[in-house]
Parts: structure tokens; C-alpha cells; sequence
């Protein structure tokens, strides 16, 4: 497998970045994964305040342990949120991944093969 190809698969398949520390590349793959990272962030912490919001009203008995009733819950506070921040992290994060992906891989292009690879 060609090296652009690893760097592509290592980015798209582990984490924003990768692929660029698998070619010694740190400046550009902390870059990818900070900022991916950061995203990350503000989404889990969305999501986990909407999870901590359902289970005090599980807990203190404002709603019925149903599920159904859990998901309509989820829902609403998914579709019914006022802030934008979880949805432009969203694209943010995707927006990164991709372009992390294709930079590793025109990055591996550009750089010359290892000596070892090229005796094969």
C-alpha cells in the first residue's frame, strides 16, 4: 500500500491529524487535531448536558421511565435548541476530517519514498 493511501486511510479512520504524525508532519497534524478536537469538545459537551437534563427528570420522577417518551424528550431538546454552537461544530468537525484526509494524502505525494521502500 502506498504511503499516501496509509496517510488517507490513518486520517479518516482514527482521528483528524493522524495521518500527518504518521509522516512526521506535527505542526500540521496538532493543527487537525486540536481544532477537530475543540469541536469535538463543544458537541460532547451538548450532548452530555442533554443527557444530564433527561436523567434528573428520570430521577426525580418529572418523567416516566418509557422510552418512547425518552426519545420524543431527545428530540425536542435535540431539534428545539436555540444555540447554533453544536451545529456549526458539527460541520466544523466534518469540515476538518475531510480536509485533514486529503492534505495527508497530497502531502504523502509530495514527499520523496523512503530509501527503504524504494530498494523493493
Amino acid at each position: 500500500m502506498h504511503r499516501a493511501t496509509k496517510a488517507a486511510l490513518i486520517s479518516a479512520f482514527i482521528f483528524p491529524g493522524c495521518g500527518h504524525f504518521f509522516l512526521k508532519s506535527t505542526l500540521r497534524g496538532a493543527v487537525f487535531s486540536i481544532f477537530s478536537a475543540g469541536c469535538l469538545y463543544v458537541l460532547m459537551t451538548f450532548v452530555m448536558g442533554i443527557a444530564n437534563d433527561i436523567s434528573e427528570k428520570l430521577v426525580s420522577g418529572k418523567m416516566p421511565f418509557d422510552i418512547s417518551r425518552i426519545m420524543a424528550e431527545i428530540s425536542s431538546q435535540l431539534y428545539g435548541s436555540a444555540s447554533e454552537a453544536p451545529h456549526l461544530a458539527s460541520l466544523l468537525l466534518l469540515g476538518f476530517w475531510g480536509v485533514a484526509i486529503i492534505d495527508s494524502f497530497i502531502l504523502a505525494r509530495k514527499l520523496p519514498e523512503p530509501i527503504e521502500n524504494s530498494k523493493k
